[in-house]
């Protein structure tokens, strides 16, 4: 039978389709908006052909926009390049059952080219490759992620109908770490949790937010390619549960003027042993490879925020006062920094604070990975830490505050073309270009408010 938390060997698997207690298995991969995308897989089809030869799927799925247009620029699938498919290759590891759909388990899937090689623009390759460079000096990184959202007692149909205006959000009022809030909310949150738990996640904690009808679900960190894949799992569950439940939830960064949501991520590393890389000095300051992986973090921020906020709507986030950054700093304990130090001994460990609640987990940790390592291997001191409001210091950098700003950096990054590699570079960068097209063309109801009679 399954183990304790949902993860099922093959072997298991096999029984439990035997039995007719599992039918389906979902194929996944991870596009590049963090979405899950594949297929529901017949489960004796799935044992008989999957699992032995793989499956197929168009080359396309990682050369469109968030609506599923083709759009140009990507070197890898086109029209003149006859849309083919890539292999979608299960890793066998990622295999759980999934308590919210009857009789249903899913496999991630990696991706590769027919003749075996890595499709190096898939989202979890450019993790798997940052996990490598790790590897290499013989450490292992470590991630959480505390993924935000707003819940709301519309519908998803009903929410598309009302042109996402006049939703009721499913508190009224601030419930941030309010008992008697949360319980409003808490048959949905309980089941989100537990059935996450049964998915094989594990849940720690749930707490209301700021913004109305705003919650959190935190879960135990881990390597950071599980964290990122269980993070697409419960992004893309919690949606589906909500669904069931008759309400709908959204991660965008900014929904209205009030706070956005945040995916604050945790990294830390470990050695062979399973012994903290991270250590302070007698000043309590990150000192040793600590310090220099912070400096890294630090230097190559602005120009790795494309994979930390990678869409229009990512950069709405960034106000004063708002607990999401505007300012390149570090701190300890300072939620005003967008790196924040917080822990001690084992738990030791930087938060980032820039990315919102539309990040793309394995590119976000990968930009943290690859900052972090140019920092060890150039071997960068950590400037002082900043004390105080970072939103108020004006000499301080500033995070991007456009896509159009953040591209830019991207593109041109020595660093991030050789961490990441050229195809990844100018494979993001022409998804920022598609965004921005798309967003400049579009006219929007503010324009409208503002310009239909006024002008």
């Amino acid at each position: 039978m399954s183990e304790p938390g949902g993860a099922v060997s093959l072997e298991e698997l096999r029984h439990l389709v035997e039995q007719g207690e599992v039918d389906t298995v979902l194929l996944a991969i991870t596009d590049m908006q963090g979405r899950l995308q594949g297929k529901r897989c017949h489960a004796p089809y799935f044992l008989e052909e999957v699992v032995p030869n793989a499956a197929e799927g168009c080359n396309y799925l990682l050369a469109v926009d968030v609506e599923m247009n083709t759009v140009g620029g990507y070197a890898m699938s086109s029209w003149d390049r006859g849309y083919g498919d890539f292999v979608m290759r299960p890793d066998m590891d990622t295999m759980r059952l999934i308590p919210w759909q009857p009789g249903t388990a899913l496999v991630l899937a990696d991706l590769e080219w027919a003749d075996g090689s890595p499709v190096v623009a898939s989202p979890r390759q450019i993790l798997r490759r940052q996990v490598d460079r790790l590897a290499e000096r013989g450490w292992t990184g470590l991630a959480g992620t505390e993924l935000e959202f707003i819940v709301f007692r519309d519908t998803y149909e009903e929410a598309w109908g009302k042109a996402y205006r006049g939703l009721t959000p499913a508190n009224l009022y601030n419930v941030d770490y309010s008992m008697l809030g949360t319980a409003r909310i808490e048959p949905l949150l309980r089941r989100i949790r537990n059935q996450m738990a049964g998915a094989g996640l594990k849940p720690e904690s749930a707490k209301g937010e700021c913004n109305l009808g705003q919650h959190e679900i935190a879960f135990k960190y881990s390597d950071i390619l599980t964290t990122s894949d269980g993070h697409v799992i419960y992004k893309t569950g919690a949606k589906e549960i909500a669904a069931q439940e008759g309400m709908s939830l959204t991660f965008m960064a900014k929904f209205d003027e009030r706070e956005g949501n945040s995916c604050h991520i945790h990294v830390s590393l470990r050695d062979a042993e399973g012994d903290p890389v991270f250590t302070t000095g007698e000043d309590g300051a990150p000192d040793g490879v600590f310090g220099q992986f912070m400096a890294g973090m630090l230097a190559t921020l602005r120009e790795m925020t494309l994979f930390l906020a990678p869409n229009i709507n990512s950069y709405k986030r960034y106000a004063e006062g708002s607990f999401a950054p505007t300012a390149v700093a570090w701190g300890h304990d300072n939620r005003t920094c967008s790196l924040r130090v917080i822990g001690h001994g084992p738990s030791l460990r930087v938060e980032n604070r820039i990315p919102g609640g539309d990040v793309n987990p394995y590119l976000a940790i990968a930009a943290l990975v690859a900052g972090g390592l140019h920092g060890v291997e150039k071997g960068l001191t950590l400037e002082p830490e900043f004390v105080g409001n970072a939103y108020a210091a004006p000499d301080l950098p500033k995070v991007p505050s456009t896509l159009a700003e953040a591209a830019a950096l991207f593109e041109h990054s020595e660093i991030a073309r050789f961490a990441l590699g050229d195809d990844v570079v100018d494979h993001y960068s022409n998804m920022a270009r598609i965004e921005l097209a798309a967003f400049e063309s579009s006219v929007t109801d503010w324009e409208r408010f503002r310009g239909f009679e006024r002008l």
